[in-house]
């Protein structure tokens, strides 16, 4: 059964992963190439994301430079650019393009900070649905005596605090970042 609570553990650690890689997406002062990571472009039929098709860099603290790998792509990379929720018109210059953030207004950072608790927030449903999986799992074995299976829900419930936990502190940072000028 210890095998159980360790792959309840392994799963919300995935959840705390994900949710940390999807607030790198959202941006504070400085911009980074992780702004665009949720931009897929349809490639040959596939949708690619940006990064497989083009390098990223960063030219001043509110812009990136993105260089495709194939010239044929660029405008389709600018499209999708241009057309994500990211505020920003891309402009093709030449071999690359140059993709300009605006300064954030206070504004756009509580947006920003909205947009992290919700991410916060499907985190923490994530972690319950993992403690309920794991939980029904413990409640059909049949050969645990009651005593185990209120140990080991006990265990589980552990965790969730545990996780629910560390998801608020990375909100909490994620939200000074956005909000510290």
């Amino acid at each position: 059964m210890d095998e159980v609570i360790q792959k309840c553990k392994d799963q919300m650690e995935k959840v705390i992963d994900n949710l940390k890689e999807t607030l790198r997406t959202i941006r504070s002062g400085v911009v980074t190439p992780n702004a665009l990571d949720k931009i897929f472009i349809e490639y040959y039929g596939e949708k690619t994301s940006i990064k497989a098709l083009a390098s990223i860099t960063v030219a001043t603290p509110t812009q990136l430079i993105v260089r495709p790998f194939d010239p044929s792509s660029i405008k389709a990379i600018a499209g999708a650019i241009g057309e994500s929720n990211l505020g920003v018109s891309p402009v093709i210059n030449g071999v690359d393009i140059r993709v300009s953030f605006p300064q954030l207004t206070g504004e756009r950072r509580k947006e920003f900070v909205k947009q992290a608790k919700t991410y916060a927030d499907q985190a923490k449903v994530s972690i319950r649905s993992v403690r309920g999986d794991f939980v029904n799992k413990v409640k059909k074995d049949k050969e645990l005596s009651k005593d185990m299976v209120f140990n080991y829900t006990n265990d589980i419930q552990d965790l969730t605090n545990k996780f629910n936990k560390e998801i608020d502190e990375i909100f909490s940072k994620k939200e000074k970042e956005l909000l510290t000028l």
